[in-house]
């Protein structure tokens, strides 16, 4: 029977899920592994104390109290033959038996301590049943070694000393130690061999994000279980793919710029034999225009792909993009950040995004804000303007190469279409995340988000 949920229980079930349950495979599969373990631990140790050591114990306590009672009954049948009851008895049955008649019953005995309920527990159930008028204690001697039994009947008490063994055996710690200790053992070589396992899983998924990254681990070779080397070899044909196809789209876009420029030098210098006039400054503004778009076309599909990835300074890079524009006529606020460890990351990528990303705020803004702040696992850092700023609903096209809020390519305000997409493309390869958000400034707020 299948029971349906609704959306809210669900929900409520996935949340539960995620904040209980481990969120690495290891401790997933190790919690596989130890939970039925213990619950089979538990279930042995319940079946063995409920069947074979309850009834085992039970057994030999009624056996003990029926000599106990075998003992007492011969004696109150003729006392004087107490003597030789009690050297029978400690002879035949291992018992010491003691008789103190309504005289001396009182006198101080030697008890040393109470046995617990699980060595005395089936013995005191047994005297109840043989002896239910008379008063009766169970005592320990002070090594545990010996049983203790006062037995008080209205014709004397009687001092019984057995060893304790008669009603208890020690192999129950035994095999208690035993199920742990073998227990533990299969732990350690279940977290050993989870381990192996899981670090090449690990070591697969490190190469993956560091390829993303732009890092090339040459060294990674496959290694654990058929199933990881089979999708080590899978990636590492992939980016040898990945890599291959770049390359050839790289030569590609080389040969194809050499080809476009030609012609349109040509045609500058053509356009240079012209006589002055509107037609001939509109006409080497146009190739101006389509040496532009052919360099920002150029520079959207070739991403840096030949750039080595490096450790990078954001302090430094950040203040020498700042210092292009110092010319310009607008007010730049930036305090350096000195607990900002350097990242590892394409510098020049890094440093073509940033500054996409500047001038557009320095395009439209006469005020610029940089914040640069990290932590020990992500990068932020925040390039607010009080431009006019991107409506909500046009901030996810503006990602979209060629894509323009202005209609028109005027040359005013300059530009393609390719600044923001080229940014989120730099950003997304490093493994990072780009926001638009409202700036407190009244523009636009710009928010990068690198893991170090």
């Amino acid at each position: 029977m299948h029971i349906r949920l609704s959306p809210k229980a669900e929900e409520k079930l996935r949340y539960l899920r995620l904040k209980f349950l481990p969120r690495t495979l290891f401790f997933r599969t190790m919690l596989l592994i130890f939970v039925p373990l213990i619950v089979v631990q538990i279930v042995s140790v319940v079946v063995f104390f409920d069947g074979s050591w309850s009834r085992m114990g039970r057994r030999l306590s009624e056996n003990l109290a029926a000599d106990m009672s075998f003992i007492v009954d011969a004696s109150q049948q003729n006392i004087k033959k107490m003597p030789e009851i009690q050297q029978k008895a400690e002879k035949i049955l291992g018992i010491k038996t003691e008789y103190y008649d309504n005289e001396h019953k009182y006198q101080e005995i030697n008890k040393a301590h109470k046995g617990s309920k699980l060595v005395v527990g089936y013995l005191e159930s047994a005297l109840a049943e043989k002896f239910p008028t008379a008063e009766k204690e169970v005592w320990l001697n002070k090594d545990e070694s010996l049983l203790i039994v006062l037995v008080n009947t209205d014709n004397g008490l009687y001092k019984f000393e057995t060893p304790k063994k008669k009603i208890f055996s020690s192999s129950i710690f035994m095999f208690v130690v035993w199920m742990v200790g073998t227990s533990i053992l299969l732990f350690l070589v279940a977290v050993l061999f989870l381990r192996i396992q899981v670090r090449s899983i690990a070591r697969l998924a490190e190469v993956a994000e560091d390829f993303g990254k732009g890092i090339d681990n040459n060294d990674f070779k496959p290694s654990g279980s058929s199933e990881v080397r089979k999708a080590a070899i899978a990636f590492i044909k992939m980016k040898e793919r990945i890599q291959r196809q770049i390359s050839e789209r790289t030569q590609m876009l080389a040969g194809v710029s050499h080809d476009l420029r030609t012609p349109l030098t040509r045609m500058k210098l053509q356009a240079s034999m012209l006589p002055d006039g509107e037609d001939k400054k509109d006409f080497l503004s146009d190739v101006d225009e389509m040496e532009k778009m052919l360099d920002g076309y150029l520079a959207f599909v070739s991403g840096e792909a030949g750039e080595k990835s490096s450790f990078v300074d954001m302090n430094e890079m950040i203040l020498s993009i700042l210092n292009k524009f110092r010319n310009k006529k607008a007010l730049i606020r930036y305090a350096t950040n000195d607990e900002v460890s350097a990242i590892q990351g394409r510098e020049q990528a890094l440093k073509r995004a940033l500054t996409n990303i500047i001038s557009n705020a320095f395009r439209y803004g006469n005020t610029i804000a940089v914040k640069l702040e990290s932590n020990d696992k992500k990068l932020w850092v925040a390039i607010e303007d009080d431009g006019p700023g991107i409506p909500k609903e046009k901030r996810e096209d503006v990602f979209k190469a060629f894509y323009r809020i202005e209609k028109s390519r005027n040359k005013e305000t300059g530009g393609v279409g390719l600044g923001l997409s080229i940014a989120k493309d730099v950003v997304t390869s490093h493994g990072g995340t780009i926001e638009l958000d409202d700036s407190e400034m009244g523009g636009l707020k710009v928010l990068i988000s690198i893991p170090l």
